[in-house]
């Protein structure tokens, strides 16, 4: 839907979404986060990446204008805590990947994502606790090359959840 003129290419906003060849099998699993910005802004990423489904631990509340029309399209799941919830998903089939800095992380660099995918975020502050990283299949990096040591929660995720479409570009 772009179009040229004689002064350059004009801008085309919200195209039609790109269609998916089969429903997305990731499943963001979000621990209790400090901030309801910050789940927002995953909800509206894992819409935009075509994720049906996230699942949000503790005190949870999507702010529309930020989550946009992924507050009515992805569905959220909200749950007291984390861990019950990680052996549901394991039940199912799911390879659990936490995304944290860790003794033996894989770089998100090198990670190959298994199509049924939850992949497990931490708490903004204190990231994921032991007996989390405990229960996961396995932990992804994202390298950090400056300061501050991480990247932000919702940050992080849109490049995991980006990596994952990268990966699986139909679906």
């Amino acid at each position: 839907m772009s179009a040229q003129d004689d002064d350059g290419p004009l801008q085309a906003r919200h195209k039609p979404p790109s269609n998916l060849e089969r429903p997305r099998e990731l499943v963001i699993a979000c621990a209790p986060l400090r901030s309801n910005v910050n789940l927002s802004r995953i909800l509206r990423t894992a819409g935009c990446c075509g994720v049906e489904r996230v699942i949000a631990c503790g005190a949870v509340k999507v702010v529309d204008k930020i989550a946009r029309d992924a507050a009515t399209t992805v569905h959220v799941e909200v749950h007291r805590t984390l861990l019950p919830q990680l052996a549901r998903l394991r039940a199912d089939g799911f390879r659990l990947a936490a995304l944290e800095q860790a003794e033996n992380s894989v770089s998100l660099h090198h990670y190959a994502f298994e199509r049924r995918t939850a992949l497990i975020l931490g708490n903004e502050r204190e990231g994921l606790d032991a007996d989390v990283l405990r229960q996961v299949h396995d932990i992804v990096e994202i390298p950090v090359y400056g300061l501050p040591y991480a990247y932000n929660v919702a940050t992080a995720a849109a490049m995991a959840m980006y990596e994952y479409c990268r990966q699986f570009p139909r679906g």
